[in-house]
């Protein structure tokens, strides 16, 4: 086993993918308990000599992600994904250009995802024309579609809970008709229905606790609500908001909370995480699992807010958001201030990601946040300062008309070096999706 503090990883990690754990510096590997008692008081200090790449994931580990090395359901893919995809802003802005496109959705492509399924790398998007459809990167093509919805579908996400735990391919839609649905997209049949809204379901997102077992919704009806996808009850409404509730997040996965008992809505490890929504009543609120109450509220924006997003590693304690107001704002979740604002879009910003950038010769991810926009552009800003954007990227006035959502995604590398594509190199990608419904891929 492999011990780093006091977290110690069950499997055999000298066997992940490409990479060499001899290079990997400051792993103590002790020899399995079954080892003879001279090996198992065996401690050897691995050779400081290491790779570029492996220094910096390790780093990643420690002090960024802060992830348990316990118990980690595919952690040697983890290791490898992100091994593989150290990639610099720099050279994001230098090198990217449109990859491929996929055409199918006759109207606004509002919402898109991305996973691997059995190997698979696929896409998965909703749209203004009600429909739920899923896409294979590797082949460029359309596999799969839904038209369960009887009105525009504005979210859709991956299932992380079916995958894991009951091994099937499921995608989470929700819509304009009040329901969230579940997709068996491998057997082509709904799996669930969620259908205790009484208005447009707006925003979904699954917890990044407890392997994706809980989604929460955000709803015109002005409420969020907090779902367990296991046996698919309502937990908890949270109510406050004055008017239509639009998007939601759930905070990032924490390592420090040890504290697993049930709280006052049964979620197992779900102490300590909060929801964020943002609403048309122009501001966004924050909302604690464990007590069930709203603890803050950020004010600032003046028209509708269309998309919010938790920070993460250094970032964690913030939260990032776009309006109908063109603006792009960054909060500080613990003085519940406003710590900057971005102007430079021309039209509604409609999505906001903190991309997975780090800072070249340095371990630290960047401070480069982005926006997508009715404007048609996703722009790169850096967090300390609000002048002028780092980045433009410009959507196709004819196939485009606008940028909807957008996502930062790690795709298998395609090249002639075969031993690369074996080893699962990946690189890091930009999928957004537009107006007229055509989903682009940069990088």
């Amino acid at each position: 086993s492999v011990i780093y503090g006091d977290h110690t990883a069950p499997t055999d990690l000298t066997k992940c993918g490409s990479i060499d754990l001899k290079k990997v510096p400051a792993f103590f590997i002790l020899h399995h308990p079954r080892s003879s008692k001279k090996q198992k008081n065996e401690l050897k200090l691995i050779n400081e000599s290491v790779l570029k790449d492996s220094q910096i994931i390790i780093q990643h580990w420690i002090r960024i992600l802060n992830i348990k090395l316990g118990w980690i359901k595919d952690f040697d893919k983890l290791v490898v994904n992100y091994v593989s995809t150290v990639v610099t802003f720099e050279k994001f802005r230098s090198s990217s250009n449109l990859l491929n496109t996929f055409t199918g959705h006759t109207n606004w492509a509002w919402s898109i995802d991305y996973s691997i399924f059995d190997c698979s790398q696929l896409i998965c998007s909703g749209s203004h024309d009600k429909t739920v459809r899923v896409w294979d990167v590797d082949n460029s093509k359309q596999i799969q579609s839904f038209n369960g919805h009887s009105s525009y579908v504005y979210s859709v996400k991956f299932s992380p809970y079916h995958y894991h735990n009951h091994r099937q391919n499921v995608t989470c839609s929700s819509s304009f008709d009040k329901t969230i649905r579940f997709w068996d997209f491998k057997h082509d049949r709904q799996l669930k229905i969620f259908n205790e809204h009484t208005w447009c379901v707006s925003g979904i997102e699954f917890s990044q606790f407890s392997g994706g077992r809980y989604l929460c919704s955000a709803s015109w009806d002005r409420t969020i609500r907090l779902w367990d996808v296991e046996t698919s009850k309502s937990l908890h409404v949270f109510n406050g908001h004055r008017d239509y509730v639009w998007c939601v997040d759930i905070s990032p996965l924490q390592s420090n909370n040890k504290n697993n008992t049930c709280n006052s809505i049964g979620v197992i490890g779900g102490n300590g995480y909060t929801i964020c929504s943002g609403s048309w009543d122009k501001t966004i609120r924050i909302w604690d699992i464990d007590t069930t109450k709203q603890f803050n509220v950020f004010k600032g924006h003046t028209s509708y807010v269309r998309g919010v997003k938790y920070g993460s590693n250094e970032l964690v304690n913030t939260i990032l958001s776009g309006s109908e107001d063109k603006s792009v704002r960054l909060w500080d979740i613990r003085s519940s201030k406003q710590i900057q604002v971005f102007n430079g879009h021309t039209n509604t910003v409609w999505s906001v990601e903190y991309p997975p950038f780090i800072i070249e010769n340095n371990s630290s991810y960047s401070n480069v946040i982005c926006s997508g926009s009715y404007d048609n552009t996703i722009r790169f800003w850096d967090i300390r300062s609000n002048k002028n954007e780092l980045h433009v990227i410009k959507g196709d006035e004819k196939d485009d008309c606008g940028i909807l959502c957008f996502k930062f995604i790690e795709l298998k590398r395609k090249d002639n070096d075969t031993k690369n594509t074996k080893n699962g190199a990946c690189d890091l990608n930009l999928c957004y999706g537009s107006v007229k419904g055509s989903i682009h891929i940069w990088g």
